[in-house]
């Protein structure tokens, strides 16, 4: 090898020659030494530059002389790609990044050093699968130049614009992986990941290590980060972002506003506002906190916003975009609240403005609203994000505009510039805002100025747009075709044509680039290095759903399978923008019921694990977020599913409620437009199978585990840790209980809690006592399981209910102690006691109520017919109600109306002469409840409604003609109900065979009904049916009722289960009964005459089976939850003998002597028995 050394200019050179060596070599920058020493000794490089700060290696001669050379090597002097007119001196120093100091060398480089590429490390050879096109100004563009290209628009100017644009030195010979242009500066990624800047270093923004303001006008590799592969760039004002291919961001230049994210150390007390950052900062990553990921970055003007791979947004920097903060944490980059949730696929940053997308296609801007930017008039600043709404669309030809559909707001891309933003709809066209004084928003600058609402721009060609780019007074589109279109003062217009562009970018004053592929039918720029990319939410359905069928094939990778389907499970359910993606309801339950019931109960248990730590991640980041946009809150439904994991016994899950409690407490802090974006989606999305099976189940599966209460050997109550989760998940079941009623989604029964109402009665009681005697107040701060009525079922109810009357009749017995003197002892009235004659049973019943004293009443009613001897422990009462009921609620007694016929009981509106008989009626109704025993009534719902006190509709009509007519008139179509129905405010009917006319309102028979009043009418018609016409009546049944039953618990139960607590069930069910049977004296299941009776009953026709109730328990119906819930007993009497069956109505006990397997003789005197007895006796 040959040295020899040369002085010029006092720069220092070292150059060594080769013999043969060929022109076209690769070289290759280091900026480390070690990296350098490696690649020299390997032969892979033949020219470097580096240097250090250890004295070890400071110069070339030094390196040179540190490093073996093969035998006949040599060097050549490599290209730094300066113009000739920036001084060697001003060259970006190389930093040794394995030093121990930060000391930086500028090394000289001579004028042939500017003949010969520099390429990487890796040997980069050419590529040439892309074009790459670059307009504007030259100084900060990427066309290896300093002049300005400006593009001519006219009509004949294509071919000649693309020779000007496209790049044919170095970068035209790189495959563009994506660039980004602004005010100062320019840089490209290549398909290998390698930077390449070029621009006016102003702040550090191209070069931090260079001059400030030096002027680099060849795009030069920025070799202080050339160990990292770069996916994607973008250039701010004076700051640049590059995004690696493990998805850190790092970040340099200026940082006055912290808009680089760096973790900053302030020792100082200042206030956030007050503090400004460096500048000229070296390339540092981003603090965006343990195990995030970046997919996408968009710079602004002094901001930086950061898409991570699970669609979260980040942004530091100005607080109009990144929102204020505290001072220890100024310049760090944090989650904007208001979007979080949101499922985020793109970004886009302007200069004081931003704006992101959804996956569904939703819009969001905020920041500096300057001329309309933001899509509104006002304000002038939007510190939230907004959404862009579809009204205020409308689509522009010249300068009229007419209205759009919203299916065409669906937003996929969107470009923010310094004034203007442009949005691509998925229709494809384009939706622009803001300022147009250049034409920016691709309309006439001369017709429009600015705009607040948005325009619809349609394609000239008929062709759609998919994504576009905005500098300052420019806008840059691209078409699916690949042409190019660009703005000016007169609109769109193309300038690249049939090159097949895949990407654009344009920023500063003109900058704009384009990147074409030379491959035919290439619909994307291809990347050569690998990247950890996120999983999408549809890829971990298929896998989760993969997995699956692999385990249920092959049980030997059910502990693999399984273990995967967890960590996918907790992946989905830790970020709640990723499970947002999932629309099917359908789709969602399909799959998380195969989840919870995968594998063994080891496995299930593993995947169990892993649901209860996603829950609790996914629903603590979203604790502080505001939630205020329907696409963020949809996840709070997909959440509720998985709590089914509860119903497997065997499965320990959540066992102290801190998920169902993180979980309810995080639905119940949303603001009200969360909740009515909840209420539209459950109320749309799920059907009425979906919607109990996804929400309402899950819920109360977990109310269940938390009121579930175990006893010990001991008798000692013990209650579940996850109690305390009890309120807040009945508050969010009040929720979805309301959704249910107005939306007819599910039935009362599907919100009733095993848990609750399996709950100890007294306790239940107490808790309903302390409710009844709060004050509103108390109520409001105390939690009561009462006050929520529809977990309890008819059952719990009726209980609570006999509970409450048995503490009355207590008290009205002990108000009635007396004490006699003469005898020593205390007297005790226990029953109000009614000895009635069977022949004049109604007469006698209603004389006496007539007679008695109030506080009589409230006692315990116990009944006894004169000449039998019968004792009543309640079997008496059953029957006595039984009969009354017979007699006082025939249609034909005058009290009720026939115009319903014989089935129905409805007051008479013409008895106006007994109001004393519906007020005893009302007593009887009420005793009837008060003692819990069934009458034989015929009342319609609507009755039931008017006790509780609950609005009457059209629904309750009993009338169906009425009803269907009433309903025809407001369903009419035509603007014509005048004419058709030919109506008026008055109404006519017969009585008695007279006919009647009532006005509903004043001078109502000159009033038609028409298209604007016909509710009025059907309103006063209804209410005149229901209420007024038989308002007396009513009064007088209810003032007898309430003597009974003031102050009662009524409230608690639904019309229906009223209606069931006080008529029975009539659906029969003996299968139930006899399972529910048992057996006495020597009796059981298999014993010949019990097997002979239940055949009897099971073929015996349906009056022989209601006789054969009222015979065993003196009722012709079934109590409240059917005949499975009566208690039934069938009790040996005795041998074989001709003796007839009989009964213990008290106790719903039947005596059936032992009649063997003698079936006939069991047919003939159990028949006998049940059609022929009446009358009680004692034995």
């Amino acid at each position: 090898t040959t040295h020899h050394e040369e002085k010029s200019d006092g720069d220092d050179r070292t150059s060594v020659s080769r013999p043969g060596l060929e022109r076209r070599r690769s070289s290759v920058l280091f900026a480390s030494r070690i990296l350098a020493n490696r690649s020299i000794a390997e032969g892979t490089s033949n020219v470097l530059l580096a240097s250090g700060g250890d004295g070890l290696i400071t110069s070339r001669r030094d390196l040179l002389s540190a490093s073996r050379l093969r035998s006949g090597g040599s060097l050549v002097d490599l290209d730094m790609h300066v113009h000739p007119s920036i001084s060697r001196q001003s060259l970006s120093p190389i930093i040794d990044r394995n030093s121990s100091t930060d000391t930086t060398t500028t090394t000289a480089v001579s004028d042939e050093d500017a003949k010969l590429d520099v390429e990487l490390m890796e040997d980069e050879v050419l590529d040439t699968d892309s074009k790459l096109y670059s307009w504007g100004r030259g100084v900060q563009s990427l066309h290896d130049d300093s002049d300005d290209r400006i593009l001519k628009l006219g009509q004949d100017d294509k071919k000649s614009n693309a020779k000007l644009m496209q790049v044919s030195s170095r970068l035209g010979s790189k495959s563009i992986l994506h660039s980004s242009c602004a005010t100062y500066q320019s840089a490209c990624a290549t398909s290998r990941g390698t930077l390449y800047v070029v621009g006016k270093n102003v702040h550090g923004c191209v070069d931090p290590n260079s001059p400030e303001g030096e002027v680099i006008t060849r795009p030069m590799i920025l070799d202080c980060i050339d160990n990292i592969r770069v996916a994607q760039v973008s250039c701010g004002y004076d700051h640049t972002a590059v995004l690696s291919a493990n998805g850190s961001v790092l970040t340099w230049g200026s940082n006055l506003h912290g808009q680089l994210g760096h973790h900053f150390n302030c020792h100082q007390k200042v206030e956030s506002t007050d503090y400004q950052g460096p500048t000229n900062c070296r390339p540092k990553g981003m603090a965006l906190g343990m195990g995030r990921r970046a997919s996408s970055i968009a710079c602004g003007t002094n901001y930086t916003l950061v898409l991570t791979q699970h669609m979260s947004l980040f942004a530091c920097g100005i607080p109009t975009i990144a929102g204020h903060r505290d001072a220890d944490k100024w310049g760090m980059p944090q989650e904007i609240p208001s979007l979080v949730g949101l499922p985020l696929v793109g970004i886009a940053a302007g200069d004081e403005h931003a704006s992101v997308v959804t996956a569904h296609g939703t819009a969001f801007v905020w920041g500096e609203n300057r001329n309309g930017c933001c899509a509104r008039d006002f304000p002038e600043i939007l510190t939230l994000p907004m959404p862009v709404k579809a009204t205020t669309v409308s689509s522009h030809s010249g300068i009229n505009t007419e209205s759009t559909g919203s299916d065409d707001i669906a937003i996929k891309h969107v470009a923010c510039g310094l004034a203007h933003t442009i949005f691509v709809a998925r229709c494809g066209d384009l939706l622009v805002c803001g300022s147009n004084y250049a034409g920016q928003l691709g309309i006439d600058a001369s017709k429009l100025k600015s705009t607040s609402n948005v325009l619809s721009i349609h394609h000239p060609k008929g062709g759609k747009f998919v994504s576009a780019e905005a500098g300052n007074g420019n806008s840059l589109v691209l078409d699916s075709d690949g042409d190019v279109w660009v703005t000016d003062t007169n609109g769109l217009k193309c300038i690249v044509e049939g090159k097949g562009v895949l990407a654009i970018s344009a920023g500063g004053d003109g900058n704009c680039i384009a990147v074409a592929s030379d491959q035919i039918g290439s619909k994307s720029l291809q990347r050569q290095f690998s990247m950890e990319m996120p999983e999408d939410t549809r890829s971990i359905v298929d896998t989760v759903n993969s997995l699956l069928e692999e385990m249920e094939s092959d049980g030997s990778i059910e502990q693999h399978a399984g273990q995967e389907i967890a960590k996918k499970s907790e992946e989905l359910l830790q970020h709640p923008s990723v499970l947002n993606l999932i629309l099917n309801p359908v789709e969602l339950e399909t799959m998380i019921e195969r989840i919870l019931c995968a594998g063994d109960l080891a496995t299930r248990q593993t995947i169990a694990n892993a649901i209860e730590r996603g829950l609790k991640l996914g629903l603590q980041s979203l604790r502080g977020s505001r939630m205020i946009y329907p696409e963020a809150v949809r996840c709070l439904l997909s959440y509720i599913k998985f709590f089914s994991i509860r119903r497997d016994e065997n499965i320990v899950f959540d066992v102290r409620g801190e998920a169902i409690f993180l979980f309810c407490d995080t639905i119940l802090g949303i603001p009200f437009e969360a909740y009515r974006a909840l209420h539209d989606f459950a109320t749309n999305l799920y059907s009425r199978k979906l919607f109990v099976k996804m929400l309402v189940r899950p819920l109360l599966l977990a109310l269940n585990a938390c009121t579930k209460v175990t006893t010990d050997e001991n008798e000692v109550h013990h209650f579940e840790p996850s109690r305390q989760a009890v309120p807040v998940i009945v508050a969010v079941l009040s929720w979805f209980y309301a959704m249910a009623e107005e939306a007819k989604l599910a039935e009362p029964a599907d919100f009733y809690s095993d848990g609750v109402s399996k709950m100890d009665v007294e306790s239940l009681f107490e808790d309903l006592y302390n409710m009844k005697k709060a004050s509103p107040h108390e109520r409001s701060k105390h939690f009561f399981l009462c006050a929520h009525p529809f977990l309890l079922s008819p059952g719990c109810k009726r209980n609570l209910l006999q509970m409450e009357s048995q503490v009355e009749m207590f008290k009205c017995m002990m108000r009635d102690v007396n004490y006699d003197a003469s005898m020593s002892q205390i007297k005790v009235q226990p029953f109000y006691e009614l000895d009635i004659e069977r022949e004049h049973l109604v007469e006698q019943t209603l004389e006496k109520i007539k007679q008695a004293d109030p506080k009589d009443i409230r006692k315990r009613l116990r009944v006894s017919f004169k000449g039998e001897e019968g004792l009543d422990a309640g079997g008496v009462t059953k029957e006595f109600f039984q009969l009354l009921s017979e007699e006082l609620f025939d249609v034909h007694s005058g009290l009720w109306t026939d115009k319903y016929g014989d089935d129905l009981n409805w007051f008479n509106t013409d008895n106006t002469w007994d109001d004393k008989g519906y007020e005893l009626i009302g007593v009887l109704f009420g005793l009837a409840l008060y003692n819990s025993v069934l009458l034989d009534v015929h009342f319609p719902l609507a009755v039931y409604r008017k006790i509780l006190g609950l609005p009457l509709g059209l629904e309750d009509i009993m009338d169906e003609q009425l009803q269907r007519g009433l309903k025809q008139l407001l369903d009419y179509p035509g603007d014509d109900v005048e004419d058709i129905f030919c109506l008026t405010f008055e109404m006519t009917w017969m009585s008695m065979g007279e006919e009647r006319k009532l006005e509903l309102k004043p001078d109502g028979a000159n009033i038609p009904v028409t298209n604007n009043n016909r509710e009025e009418y059907v309103l006063r018609y209804v209410r005149w049916v229901l209420v007024d016409s038989v308002q007396t009546q009513w009064d007088s049944f209810q003032t007898g009722l309430m003597r009974v039953m003031e102050d009662s618990s009524l409230d608690l139960f639904l019309p229906e289960e009223l209606e069931l607590l006080v008529v029975g069930t009539p659906e029969l069910d003996f299968a139930a009964l006899e399972a529910n049977t048992k057996y006495d004296g020597g009796y059981n299941k298999d014993s010949d005459v019990v097997k002979n009776f239940w055949t009897f009953i099971k073929d015996a026709p349906p009056e022989t089976q209601v006789r054969l109730l009222k015979f065993a328990a003196a009722s012709t119906k079934a109590p409240i939850g059917g005949l499975g819930k009566m208690d039934f007993v069938i009790q040996r009497a005795g041998p074989d003998s001709q003796n007839l069956p009989t009964s213990h109505t008290c106790f719903n006990t039947l005596l059936l002597p032992d009649y063997g397997s003698d079936f006939e003789k069991l047919k003939n005197l159990l028949g006998r028995a049940i059609l022929e007895c009446e009358g009680f006796g004692l034995e």
